[in-house]
């Protein structure tokens, strides 16, 4: 019987072109340099207070987020969102103004137009993926907290319970109540001994006339 043919992988398959894609969109051209729309594609020329400042929603202040908000979501009017929709996009903004600020860190010869070219393309391709990236760490977050508050509960409990405890008008109480139940335990288990050890009564068997 003859094998079946491998299968390959075409270079000019699906994965190209996806590829392709993502590059164009994390990524422009100008004056013949390649610079980055994806903040996470700096990680390895920053430093791990960076990272953190740059992965952690809430590092800019609430002021500077407000008064950028039309600049990169001018189509939305914010009295009219949820709150929570509220948080993805003034997280996805603090993450623009975040990449901007990589982008001058990293190129500082772009001139004042090739960074408002920068900032246009950013808010045609990269506003959904920072909504996404936004939404994923505030879920995260929020499990975070929740596993925290639970833990602090569980402590918190704890430690009331022991100072409960720890105090002279409960050991008062307490000791008593130990007492008896240690006596009462006693005597169950006396009395169930002297239950089992008590020999068997058996009546004396009573002759029939012949």
């Amino acid at each position: 019987m003859s094998a079946a043919p491998a299968t390959t992988t075409s270079p000019s398959g699906n994965q190209e072109p996806d590829l392709q894609r993502r590059l164009q969109q994390d990524s422009i051209q100008l004056a013949g340099r390649t610079i980055y729309l994806n903040p996470f594609l700096y990680w390895r020329r920053f430093d791990a207070n960076t990272d953190r400042w740059l992965r952690e929603p809430g590092q800019l202040q609430e002021e500077q987020i407000a008064l950028n908000r039309s600049r990169f979501y001018p189509e939305l009017d914010w009295q009219l969102l949820e709150e929570e929709q509220r948080q993805i996009c003034d997280g996805a903004v603090e993450m623009f103004l975040k990449t901007l600020e990589l982008i001058i860190t990293f190129n500082p010869e772009l001139t004042a137009g090739q960074l408002l070219e920068v900032e246009r393309k950013m808010a045609v391709t990269k506003k959904r993926a920072f909504e996404r990236w936004v939404d994923r760490s505030l879920k995260r977050r929020q499990r975070e907290e929740a596993r925290d508050r639970r833990r602090f509960d569980r402590e918190r409990s704890l430690r009331s319970w022991g100072e409960w405890l720890g105090l002279e008008t409960t050991r008062q109480a307490v000791l008593p109540l130990a007492a008896l139940l240690v006596l009462a335990i006693g005597s169950g288990w006396w009395w169930g001994s002297r239950q089992v050890c008590r020999p068997m009564m058996v009546a004396p068997a009573v002759g029939r006339p012949n």
